[in-house]
């Protein structure tokens, strides 16, 4: 498990005091369970993660469509041939 070091202000400080003392818990557990409720709420917020289920990438076939690229190239040689 890995530390870190966070510096509270005197106000702070003594709510977690107080906060952790009302919820009988450790005020190191009270710190990690707000840290980890702040890190869904930020990551969840992210656009990526909300529209996940809608983007992706969809493969066809072609179809009718798959030729336009040739269909144009000719149509320009076309052109360009009868103003010759």
């Amino acid at each position: 498990m890995g530390s870190k070091s966070v510096r509270l202000g005197a106000d702070l400080e003594r709510d977690l005091r107080s906060a952790a003392d009302v919820l009988g818990v450790p005020e190191s557990e009270l710190i990690r369970q707000a840290v980890a409720e702040r890190c869904r709420q930020v990551l969840s917020d992210r656009l990526d993660v909300r529209l996940a289920d809608y983007v992706g990438v969809v493969s066809r076939g072609g179809g009718r469509a798959q030729a336009t690229g040739q269909a144009f190239r000719d149509v320009l040689n076309k052109r360009r041939s009868s103003r010759s």
